[in-house]
């Protein structure tokens, strides 16, 4: 099979597309020919050497698969040949989904939303999974609660806005004044524009110093410093982003606030919730770039740099086996 390896950790150009062995699926396991694929931010920093202590070279990376099972390891209980499914591969435990072919625990999979193609189904597993055991599994988000979701245009901010309106919430998010009537459009109750106006000041006045009750980080930088000033009392940070300084959290002390910090992990329950959304409206996926497997280095500098698109939101997907959006 054909797959996009590391041999080195660095630039995009350390991509190689080389033709490597087809795994055998093991005990529990099923293989499935990767019809699509997807970048996240985990992939670029895979690539650049970010977790390079984690994994060992060469190695092929990537966290989402849309495809179908062709084969089944002894003990699989739950799918058949020919099952359209989808997942993101377990991460830093085993080969990623730049290849045409992936084995994975059945407990890990999920069938596919019947509703959209396998380009659009690729670009949620990990994305869209990831804002379910946010909101979820971690704030435990409820009805008429209030919400703030920073970087409300990027490939965790949109799945995150239409679950969080799914369940009732309030949505408040930040972006450039470039994204706000697509968020609007997406759910969003108020979109505030972080380069043109102070997002705290901005939040308290639309809350009348209430602040909220949720805050979701995907952006990082002193995000979790700020948080406090804009949290309801009880109020909850929950971040994806890794910690590379201290930060000074007294404010959020004053809120009795919580903190979750999420390192999402790959299961079939939140994958079979995602569908459900999906086909019953609530859930989009929002594709606005493919690439091919073999153009995997120009996909990687489109969302680690914006070179060729300094607008662009939304996710990238990989089209492994010349799907059809």
């Amino acid at each position: 099979m054909k797959a996009a390896i590391l041999e080195e950790f660095g630039p995009v150009t350390n991509f190689i597309i080389k033709e490597v062995p087809i795994a055998k699926p093991k005990f529990k396991e099923v293989l499935a020919k990767v019809l699509a694929t997807s970048i996240n931010p985990l992939d670029y920093q895979i690539r650049r050497g970010d977790y390079k202590n984690e994994l060992s070279l060469p190695v092929i990376t990537g966290h989402d698969v849309s495809g179908v099972i062709v084969e089944l390891g002894q003990g699989v209980e739950n799918f058949k040949v020919g099952d359209q499914v989808y997942y993101s591969p377990e991460i830093f435990n085993g080969p990623g989904s730049y290849a045409q072919y992936h084995c994975a625990s059945e407990s890990i999979i999920a069938l596919k939303p019947k509703n959209i193609s396998h380009l659009e189904a690729a670009t949620l597993p990990l994305a869209a999974g990831t804002a379910w055991e946010m909101l979820v599994t971690r704030a435990q988000l409820k009805i008429n609660q209030t919400i703030l979701i920073h970087g409300g245009a990027g490939g965790v901010g949109i799945p995150t806005i239409q679950i969080a309106k799914a369940m009732g919430a309030t949505v408040f998010t930040t972006a450039r004044d470039v994204h706000h009537d697509f968020l609007l459009e997406l759910g969003a109750d108020y979109v505030i524009d972080y380069t043109k106006e102070n997002y705290i000041d901005r939040i308290n006045e639309l809350t009348n110093n209430q602040g909220v009750d949720v805050i979701i980080d995907t952006i990082g930088g002193t995000t979790l410093t700020d948080s406090g000033k804009v949290l309801s009392q009880l109020g909850q940070v929950v971040t994806l982003v890794d910690i590379t300084q201290p930060q000074n959290l007294i404010e959020a002390w004053g809120k009795n606030a919580t903190y979750h910090f999420v390192f999402t992990r790959q299961n079939r329950n939140k994958l079979d919730e995602l569908t459900k959304l999906v086909e019953h409206g609530k859930l989009k996926p929002i594709v606005t770039k493919v690439f091919s497997l073999e153009d995997m280095d120009k996909a990687h500098d489109l969302l680690e740099t914006r070179s060729a698109d300094k607008d662009f939101y939304g996710k990238i997907a990989i089209d492994v086996k010349h799907q059809i959006l």
